[in-house]
């Protein structure tokens, strides 16, 4: 799972790659482990100050894996992908993506929690959790509204509307545009500035900025796990997934 999941320290920098290609780098539940794994590293190693989390210029991550998530449903609150949420959520040193490509499901929603985020004008963000009869995550019913107001919210949330680069970039989703080749570089100046900068004051700065709503952050994380969990395992999903793989839309006019 190494190769699926390329980490190493750079300069005080944990970079995290994404790198399952063939896949548009859909996730697992094992990927999810590594990842966490690095993130909690980062966290716990004073000498890396941020983390630096991306794909390929061609594709940032195209969501969860559905095979992986329909054959093993994530169970309880120590799933790898409940972890992965808490962790990046909760993370106290900086987090910042460099994005390309399709940025699926919990492609786009862990951009929220991220610090910083460059894209490449290939990129194209979604959160199609209705569309496949399942429910938001990563706080995104608590954050994008919030951030969009709920009219412009429902637009990506309800009807899963996609999002190109500049959409993202006007509706605060990322912080600038550049050429696919060029986002990790942004990723990386930015990553090596803070980087250079007095750790604790980064750290406390990032504290100030978050904790007014962390523990609502959290309480909404546990209820759309509960929720999307119920999700997975009900027959509007089996019907969006079976729908998905076959190829065809999904057929929900027998559901009340």
């Amino acid at each position: 799972m190494s190769e699926t999941i390329q980490c190493s320290v750079e300069a005080g920098i944990m970079l995290i790659r994404i790198n399952r290609e063939q896949n548009k780098n859909a996730l697992t539940h094992a990927m999810y482990s590594r990842i966490n794994e690095a993130i909690t590293e980062a966290e716990t190693t004073s000498s890396i100050r941020a983390t630096l989390i991306h794909g390929s210029e061609s594709c940032f991550c195209a969501g969860n894996d559905i095979m992986d998530f329909m054959q093993n449903p994530p169970q309880g609150d120590d799933a790898p992908v409940f972890r992965f949420l808490r962790i990046i959520s909760s993370a106290r040193k900086p987090l910042i993506a460099a994005v390309n490509g399709p940025a699926i499901g919990i492609g786009t929603t862990m951009l929220l929690h991220c610090d910083l985020v460059y894209a490449g004008d290939n990129a194209r963000l979604q959160m199609p959790f209705a569309n496949l009869a399942l429910c938001p995550e990563a706080a995104s019913s608590l954050l994008v509204p919030q951030m969009l107001g709920h009219r412009k919210a429902a637009e990506l949330l309800l009807l899963g509307e996609a999002m190109n680069a500049s959409k993202a970039l006007e509706l605060g989703f990322v912080n600038r545009v550049t050429t696919p080749d060029q986002s990790f570089q942004l990723a990386m100046k930015s990553a090596q500035k803070l980087a250079a900068m007095a750790p604790s004051a980064i750290r406390l700065t990032k504290q100030l900025m978050k904790e007014t709503q962390a523990d609502q952050v959290q309480q909404v994380i546990q209820r759309e796990g509960a929720a999307f969990g119920e999700r997975l395992a009900s027959a509007e999903a089996k019907e969006a997934f079976t729908a998905f793989l076959q190829k065809r839309p999904a057929d929900f006019s027998r559901f009340e």
